[in-house]
């Protein structure tokens, strides 16, 4: 069974812990990374064409702006195909209640039928938001299993939670809302 880690993140500044924080590497590629050592499966970075500001209000303004728009980032590169994979670990950080924008063109670009979804978000309080269902939308012919939902400010420190929600095929994590992404 064939694994791929499709995910996408942001470095920069990044709302952390209550402050905003320079991260040389996103949250959510962090923990890509550990579902990668844990896994072996294959990592594909998610990339829109137009990248978000470095600077973290100009880009929760941009992402927001995508979202209201309901806009389909064109994205740099595409796997070239997803035929060989059975699972799918998709990874985002939550952006306002749900998937960042350039994750929908992502999920719309492929034919997910038979495969199984393993989403996996960084969040500062806001958990998987509404990005199950909206996931569920987008691959009606998928398996889309439930999610694990990880603080970005103690994504180093998820390894366990990780390997839990590996071993028991999606775990229901914390959810609510919050503004922030």
């Amino acid at each position: 069974m064939a694994e791929l880690i499709a995910f996408f993140s942001r470095g920069d500044e990044n709302y952390v812990n209550g402050e905003i924080r320079t991260l040389a590497t996103g949250n959510t590629e962090a923990a890509a990374a550990v579902i990668q050592k844990l896994t072996g499966a294959a990592r594909f970075k998610i990339e829109p064409k137009q990248a978000y500001s470095r600077d973290y209000n100009e880009c929760i303004a941009q992402a927001r702006a995508d979202q209201k728009r309901d806009a389909r980032p064109e994205l740099k590169a595409y796997p070239e195909s997803l035929d060989q994979y059975d699972v799918i670990y998709l990874g985002f950080p939550n952006y306002w209640g749900t998937m960042p924008m350039a994750v929908f063109t992502f999920l719309e670009h492929f034919d997910f039928t038979g495969k199984t979804i393993r989403p996996f978000c960084t969040h500062e309080g806001s958990g998987m938001g509404s990005s199950i269902k909206d996931m569920k939308k987008l691959c009606p012919g998928a398996y889309v299993e439930n999610g694990l939902a990880i603080r970005g400010g103690s994504v180093n420190r998820s390894q366990k939670d990780i390997e839990k929600w590996l071993c028991t095929g999606g775990i229901e994590n914390e959810s609510g809302r919050d503004e922030r992404i």
